[in-house]
């Protein structure tokens, strides 16, 4: 895995910070602008956020939170190939810490996660830090679900035309812009989440993208997503064939 220092996590921060902040103030969500509470929200998810991006993690906490987080995502972190529960190995760990972020301030609505995310039930912004740290140890699975494969060339066309500009060429992410790795997850759960942004269903949904995918139709997006769900990353991101956690002896 590739980690970043905690000078790079730190750099541009206090910009960083402010912005959101600012954000928080004027966001404009898919359906209008927001009002007290969710302005509130996100200036919540914004801080704790910026708080956990300059902790450094200890990996061993973060083992005793995410064994409660495995039961869902699996000991290794590869979600369920039905798309009920992301793959979270791999990810960008800025990018864990800003939805943990999101969930916990009711900016991105997950009734079934935030009782096992809440700070009453894992702690504050160190906790965030700690269980983000310990699944940036993880290597991700290429075995997860994929579409119907019926239609990969079209798919990879319309991804390139219209979605490689943020997510990367290979579905790759940006951890620093908090564009999260999309390549090997699987597409059930991709197409779902597609949806939700699309149709203004998902409250932290960047607005850039939720303008940008409102015209994509659903055939459309199971070409696109069908083609991101088979992408791979580096063989020095994937799991060794066969591994199982060793954190969870079996």
């Amino acid at each position: 895995m590739v980690h970043l220092t905690a000078d790079d996590d730190r750099a541009g921060l206090s910009l960083c910070g402010a912005l959101m902040a600012l954000a928080a103030l004027l966001f404009v969500w898919p359906g209008g602008p927001v009002g007290a509470q969710e302005a509130g929200s996100q200036a919540a998810a914004a801080q704790e956020l910026e708080r956990a991006l300059t902790l450094e993690p200890d990996i061993e906490n973060g083992l005793t939170i995410y064994r409660s987080c495995a039961t869902c995502h699996q000991p290794e972190g590869w979600g369920l190939p039905d798309g009920s529960y992301p793959q979270l190995a791999g990810q960008h760990k800025q990018v864990v810490i800003k939805q943990l972020a999101d969930i916990r301030a009711g900016v991105r609505g997950n009734a079934e996660m935030l009782p096992w995310a809440s700070a009453e039930k894992i702690g504050g912004a160190q906790a965030v830090a700690d269980v983000a740290g310990y699944i940036d140890t993880l290597e991700l699975s290429v075995a997860g679900g994929k579409g119907p494969g019926t239609d990969l060339e079209r798919g990879a066309s319309l991804y390139a035309a219209t979605c490689a500009r943020c997510h990367g060429a290979e579905g790759e992410g940006d951890g620093p812009r908090y564009v999260p790795r999309i390549q090997s997850q699987h597409y059930a759960y991709l197409l779902r989440q597609f949806q939700s942004v699309r149709d203004g269903k998902r409250g932290n949904a960047d607005p850039e993208m939720a303008s940008h995918v409102k015209g994509i139709s659903d055939s459309d997006a199971r070409a696109i997503l069908d083609h991101v769900s088979r992408l791979e990353p580096p063989e020095a991101f994937q799991a060794p064939p066969g591994w199982r956690n060793p954190d969870f002896p079996r």
